[in-house]
């Protein structure tokens, strides 16, 4: 098995946090992963793989080590890493990092953004990267064209709820980098009033 397939194949609530200080490389940037969030598929009301296998999350069923990129919000791409074991779908959403090499590639990427704000949140850290949805799918292992180097544990890191949803918001598996200021703002979902 190799490394990194190893690193994250146990559940994914325990592995998210290993991601924390890892370096995730795409198209001339580097970022440092501040912040991630865990998703335990079929038993997880917030995750994707929730009611089952689609097209949209099949590869999140799939071994771990995988890249899952997604479309939200009809204009983002956000990416999660595969987690656990395969047939089951777990993902680690990448929420958040500190460019750390390319910082004028991502400054062309999120005009007009502070180098705090460059990959602070997950769909600025896809842009920053200039990850799209072709690279759903992609083998990590490989290291191209999308690399993910852990690091040594952090051990330095907090844990809180998970931003924005309304499925099983008061599960802890959002982790951070204490003290960071990559680090995005903590959101609660909101409830909407669709009147009368």
């Amino acid at each position: 098995m190799h490394m990194l397939e190893e690193a994250l194949a146990g559940p994914v609530e325990q592995v998210a946090p290993r991601l924390l200080g890892a370096f995730l490389s795409h198209g001339g940037v580097t970022v440092r992963l501040t912040e991630v969030e865990a998703y335990a598929g079929e038993s997880d009301p917030g995750s994707h793989g929730y009611r089952g296998r689609t097209a949209r999350n099949a590869v999140m069923f799939g071994p771990p080590g995988r890249l899952y990129c997604y479309f939200t919000y009809g204009m983002h791409v956000c990416a999660n890493v595969v987690a656990g074991s395969e047939g089951t779908s777990s993902g680690i959403l990448l929420r958040a990092g500190e460019v750390v090499d390319g910082h004028e590639l991502a400054r062309s990427r999120r005009l007009g953004a502070s180098d705090r704000d460059l990959a602070r949140g997950p769909a600025r850290l896809c842009r920053a990267l200039d990850i799209t949805l072709d690279m759903n799918g992609t083998d990590l292992r490989q290291g191209e064209p999308v690399s993910l180097r852990l690091q040594e544990p952090v051990t330095a890191y907090e844990a809180g709820p998970r931003v924005g949803l309304r499925g099983a918001p008061e599960r802890p598996w959002r982790f951070w980098i204490a003290g960071d200021p990559t680090v995005s703002a903590y959101r609660p979902a909101k409830r909407l009033d669709r009147g009368g």
